[in-house]
Parts: structure tokens; C-alpha cells; sequence
């Protein structure tokens, strides 16, 4: 999963339907691609725009997508992505201080955002009968952008800091272990920033990094819902061809050089359970080995039949949670994340053992045949059931433009379909090993103040 930051957190549940899929025997049949009913256009001034017709319920969704997050930061501006996506709520030279919402609720629609390490994302969820009013806010937002309230927002910022990171030992861990796993790129830091770079941060940086990176030739549209497209390019174009741009935004040319042994690194935070993770580096989407490691995470840790689940949680009883995550999407190459809270008394050093015995046999022994189309179905079925809400539509759309051609997405089943247990055990050797691995512990210094319980929770915009 992607590390995000945004107003009412993460992504979409998994539809309960899926569970009847899991012991199918057959991969997800083909279907016509959603990139097949897309539309597409470029504005004279840069602006890529992606409008796909949906006509299963009488909405739509607006998209605003901004490359860039926290990669495009530096040293001592760290944070400051997420503090512009608060910021782009606080007025403009037209609207007051969070009247962008108040116009879309009076609408009856709902809006928010999120911003990643890789993008921003601003989007609005609406009658399709009132698409024209989130297509003129975002595009007033865009060109005459002028926050009000700026250090009352950046209080709120670093108050969801302490409350996501000081106040919370499992997202502080995390924290710690991706910045020892990356030490010359920028997902380095995390991408609410560290607490001193946006306590520094002044509305002149806002300023200037909205001037760069929130231009036409910077950003993409992708609208889904039951409209006529045509008419929605329209209107879109009518709305944003005259924004002009800024500056080029700066290339990113730091590259995180190879892993060569095991870092580690130790947590000394009040939290009710010890808990550790394990990240190793892993290649993102531009690479054949990401399915077949998309398919070792869902073998691993994907429900309760899962690898990690059944040794750690069933069998053993060692555990109240373990995961493993891995986003391909990732603009750079990422991370491949174990995960586990421990149960009382039982110690990381004992829990990791079995989990690296789990890893050992994905190394060492092929996936059987049943298991692997098992991850297979659920890993298709999850993509197509995301497919009934237009708000994942547009989400899968954007990322993969962005990531350098929106046809890719219709690439994903046949490429989990083709992958074999050679290939899951051929990643896992390559990757999943100890050289490549930095490993955190939590260490508990006592139990956490006001029934806290140390899970990562949403942000209240």
C-alpha cells in the first residue's frame, strides 16, 4: 500500500464478494479495457486530460492529479507538498477560507484530497448535473491560488504530525525504517515531513512551490462519471486553457544506490505491544518481477489463509497482526514491507525467526498450483470489483498516466495472469533476502497514554 496522507484517509474496503472468489480455479476472463472508452486530450498550454464515461449511477467524479509529493522535496523543506495540498483549501483571490467545500456540499457533493510521496490528488465526487461547479473551483484554485489562515494551518499540520508520528509508535517506526532504507533519495523523509522542516516553512515557499508544480504542464484531469464526454472536454477546456504556466519543474535525478548488507534500527517509544518491519528494495511497475511480487505479498499476507497468517496468528499465536505490502505504482522503485504486532510477552527476535522461515521456503520451494491461482483470483478480483466506483476508475487512470501511459491499467490482469511459481521464487530469492532487508524494532518504554492503541488512523482534514 501506498503511504498517504490524506483528508479521511485511505482508498476503498474490498468488496465482501470476494471471499466466494477465492477458491475459484480459473483466472478473472478477459473484457474490454476501461482504457478502450477513454477520451483524451492535451491543452495548448500542457494540460493532459483523461474523461471516461460511466453510466452506472447519476455521478461523476473530478479529478485534479499534481506531480508532485514528497520526492520533489529537498533537505529542510521537507513537508511541504502536504502542507500545500491543506493550503489549497484556504482561499483563493476569488473564494474565502474553506468556501471551495462549502460550494461543492451546497451542491451536494463532497471533495478532498491526498497527497503521496510520488503525487497530489484533488478530487470531488458530485451529481453528474453539477460537474461544472468542481471543473471552475479547481480551475480558480489552480491559477489564483492565495491561502489565508497560514499559520493556523501549519499548527494543524504539525498537530496531525504528533498525533500520527510522535503519538503513534507503529507510523513512527515505519518512519524510522524507510529513512535508513533510503539514504540518497528523497523517500527518504516521510511525506508529512519532519517536525522542525514545516515548522520552518513560510507562505513565500508555499508560494513559489505552488508557482513551479501546480501548472497546467504539470498536472492531469481524469473525469469519470455518467456525462457525455465530449461535452465535459468541453468544459474543461473552456475552464483551463487560459491558465498559464510557471516555471519547468527541476528533473529528479537522485537515485537510492544498491543495498549491500542489513541495516537495523531500534524503537524506544511508549506502546502497548512490541512490533517490528522488515522493508526490502524492490523494483515498481517499469519492471517484469512486479507482478510476481504483487503475487508473494498476497501468497504471504493477503487473509486468513494466508502464509504469515496461518504460522503467526493461527498456529502459533505469536502475533494480533502481520502483513506484508508491496505497491508497484510507486514512481521509483519502493519497498516491499513485513509487518507484525506482537502479542505480550513474545519478542521480535522470535516472531522474526518464523517469518524469515516462511520467506525461506518462498525461496526455496516453488508455490504450489492451487495456492498460486488462489493470490491470482484475488488479486484480479480485487481489480475488477474496484472498477464498479468511478472514484477508483479515475484513481487507477491517473496513476497509471502518470506513470507513462493510462493504457497500462488494462495490462494488469494478463499480467498477473502470466505470472508462474517460478517467477514468485525467482523474486524472492532476488529481493526478499537479507542484504536487501532494513529491519525495525519497537521496543515498549510503557503503555500508551489515553487508551491509545498505537494503530495508524485517518486524517481529519
Amino acid at each position: 500500500m501506498r503511504i498517504t496522507y490524506f483528508g479521511n484517509h485511505r482508498r476503498l474496503a474490498l468488496v465482501a464478494a470476494l471471499g466466494t472468489l477465492l477458491c475459484m480455479t480459473v483466472s478473472v476472463p478477459a473484457h474490454a479495457g476501461m482504457a478502450d472508452a477513454v477520451k483524451a486530450e492535451t491543452l495548448a498550454n500542457g494540460l493532459r486530460v483523461l474523461v471516461l464515461e460511466n453510466h452506472k449511477a447519476p455521478l461523476a467524479t473530478f479529478n485534479v492529479f499534481y506531480r508532485v509529493g514528497s520526492r520533489n522535496e529537498q533537505f529542510g523543506k521537507t513537508g511541504l507538498s502536504h502542507l500545500c495540498e491543506h493550503l489549497m483549501f484556504k482561499g483563493t483571490k476569488k473564494l474565502g477560507p474553506e468556501e471551495f467545500s462549502q460550494i461543492i456540499q451546497q451542491n451536494g457533493g463532497e471533495d478532498n484530497a491526498f497527497t503521496e510521496s510520488d503525487f497530489t490528488d484533488y478530487f470531488e465526487t458530485i451529481n453528474k448535473d453539477h460537474l461544472d461547479v468542481p471543473i471552475s473551483l479547481e480551475a480558480d484554485r489552480m491559477a489564483n491560488f492565495e491561502p489565508k489562515e497560514f499559520d493556523k494551518e501549519k499548527h494543524v499540520v504539525l498537530e496531525e504530525r504528533r498525533m500520527r508520528t510522535e503519538d503513534n509508535p507503529e507510523d513512527a517506526l515505519d518512519e524510522m525504517v524507510r529513512s535508513q532504507a533510503y539514504v540518497a533519495h528523497p523517500y527518504h523523509w516521510p511525506v508529512i515531513g519532519w517536525f522542525h522542516d514545516v515548522d520552518g516553512l513560510t507562505l513565500a515557499d508555499a508560494m513559489a512551490y505552488h508557482k513551479i508544480y501546480y501548472s497546467p504542464q504539470n498536472a492531469l484531469i481524469v473525469a469519470v462519471g455518467d456525462f457525455n464526454s465530449e461535452q465535459v472536454l468541453k468544459q474543461i477546456s473552456e475552464a483551463f486553457a487560459g491558465i498559464k504556466n510557471g516555471p519547468k519543474p527541476p528533473p529528479l535525478t537522485d537515485l537510492e544506490p544498491p543495498q549491500e548488507g542489513t541495516r537495523r534500527v531500534e524503537l524506544q517509544h511508549a506502546a502497548n505491544l512490541p512490533a517490528f518491519e522488515e522493508a526490502y528494495h524492490v523494483p515498481n511497475l517499469r519492471s517484469s518481477d512486479a507482478f510476481p511480487l504483487e503475487i508473494a505479498s498476497e501468497i504471504l499476507s493477503d487473509g486468513q489463509s494466508s502464509r504469515l497468517y496461518k504460522k503467526l496468528v493461527v498456529e502459533k499465536q505469536m502475533v494480533v497482526d502481520i502483513g506484508a505490502g508491496y505497491d508497484m505504482t510507486s514512481f521509483d522503485p519502493g519497498l516491499f514491507v513485513v509487518s507484525a504486532q506482537m502479542r505480550p510477552g513474545v519478542t521480535a527476535a522470535s516472531t522474526q525467526v518464523e517469518v524469515e522461515k516462511e520467506l525461506a521456503a518462498m525461496r526455496d520451494t516453488p508455490v504450489g498450483a492451487e495456492e498460486l491461482q488462489k493470490a491470482k483470483n484475488l488479486e484480479q478480483a480485487q481489480f475488477v470489483f474496484g472498477q464498479d466506483s468511478v472514484m477508483r476508475e479515475a484513481e487507477m487512470l491517473g496513476v497509471y498516466e502518470m506513470l507513462g501511459d493510462y493504457h497500462l491499467v488494462d495490462k494488469y490482469l494478463d499480467g498477473i495472469d502470466k505470472v508462474t511459481a517460478a517467477d514468485v521464487q525467482r523474486v524472492a530469492k532476488t529481493y526478499l533476502v537479507a542484504t536487501n532487508m532494513t529491519e525495525g524494532v519497537l521496543v515498549p518504554t510503557g503503555v500508551l497514554p489515553h487508551g491509545g492503541d498505537g494503530l495508524s488512523s485517518g486524517e481529519l482534514r
